[in-house]
């Protein structure tokens, strides 16, 4: 007698194929047609102020249809910000001396009908009328700290990259999963890259 193990992966994995199953054929026509969404550093810079350097940089976040259909019906959203500092080295391989993550939170609220753009790294939030001025208020990094120079090597030569992108670390794993085959979630900028001066 066989004994069929049924795993959460499993469960996921059926989950999964009957939500797909009850998309309408012609959602898949229209992928195509269907704004995608993009996101882009346009310009970043640091500033070493007092020890600590500080960024600055512009982003263009251009929400897809599939993320502003979320965002409207009250799932939050999340922005992450990557930053690396990497150390040239002569006869070795680059290395990667710091990785630091900056998380932002969109939110829309229906009853006030504002949208609320929130750093989960200070808890600091801004409220905002229109879907327009919270992604350019997103999209505006002016004089954020980073990193303390002393943690840095002090001879070193480094330079800094930068990158922005749609996080879904916080939706469950069948929504990930989900959210994985739909190319309308998987947004994310190439890295923007500048040589540090000290």
């Amino acid at each position: 007698m066989m004994t069929v193990v049924k795993t959460k992966t499993a469960r996921y994995l059926g989950l999964l194929l009957a939500v797909l199953s009850l998309l309408p054929l012609s959602a898949w026509s229209q992928t195509d047609a269907r704004h995608n969404g993009s996101f882009e550093v346009r310009s970043a810079s640091t500033e070493l102020v007092d020890g600590v350097f500080h960024l600055d940089a512009r982003l263009q976040l251009v929400l897809s249809d599939e993320a502003l259909d979320a965002l409207d019906s009250g799932v939050p959203l999340t922005i992450e910000l990557d930053i690396e500092f990497i150390r040239s080295r002569r006869f070795l391989l680059d290395t990667t001396d710091a990785a630091l993550e900056y998380h932002y939170q969109l939110e829309y609220h229906p009853l006030t009908q504002r949208y609320i753009v929130r750093s989960l790294n200070s808890g600091h939030q801004d409220s905002f009328a229109t879907l327009y001025s919270a992604l350019n208020n997103l999209g505006r990094i002016q004089n954020l700290p980073i990193i303390d120079n002393s943690v840095l090597e002090p001879d070193g030569d480094y330079r800094v990259r930068l990158r922005a992108g749609l996080a879904l670390h916080q939706y469950s794993a069948p929504l990930r999963l989900l959210f994985f085959w739909r190319g309308q979630w998987q947004l994310a900028s190439e890295w923007y890259e500048w040589q540090l001066e000290r």
